[in-house]
């Protein structure tokens, strides 16, 4: 990059914050083909029961079956939860965009992602995705001011030139 440009804000990572970065960054399949493998998994098990060929590997497997499913009904909860309970959650993080990459600092967070790494960016309704290897971030915009944005957009645009 030849432009000299420099960004740098602070937010806590809160739950909202990790709510639209689920809801965002989670793509959501309404279709009940998501619940296949838990269904076969209590197919399977009922059948085994009813043959008698073994009760308890029978109820394990239609147990695994009620548990894919659940996890599958409540994925985002479970996943906020999870975020909660993580020690980066309530901590205040130091966010500098410039243009050599993005640098998130926190008390357990010491990253930098160069643009020349990132595979893709992705623009959603309320803010950035980025996608770096088998990786992704999320860059909430009310984080952003516009020439922040701008800024992303136009790494965007010539990274898919």
């Amino acid at each position: 990059m030849d432009t000299s440009f420099r960004y740098t804000t602070q937010f806590i990572l809160d739950k909202s914050y990790y709510s639209e970065c689920f809801d965002e960054s989670v793509p959501s399949n309404p279709s009940k083909k998501v619940y296949a493998k838990a269904i076969i998994f209590i197919v399977i098990g009922t059948a085994l029961l009813l043959t008698g060929a073994n009760n308890y590997a029978s109820w394990f497997i239609i147990g695994l079956g009620f548990l894919e499913g659940l996890s599958i009904k409540f994925k985002r909860p479970w996943w906020l939860l999870r975020q909660m309970w993580s020690k980066a959650a309530g901590n205040e993080v130091d966010l500098t965009i410039d243009e050599l990459g993005i640098t998130t600092k926190s008390l357990y967070v010491d990253t930098k992602v160069l643009w020349d790494e990132m595979d893709q960016i992705k623009e959603t309704e309320q803010g950035f995705l980025i996608t770096k290897a088998r990786s992704q971030s999320y860059i909430s915009k009310r984080y952003l001011d516009q020439p922040a944005c701008e800024f992303i957009r136009n790494i965007q645009g010539s990274q898919q030139n």
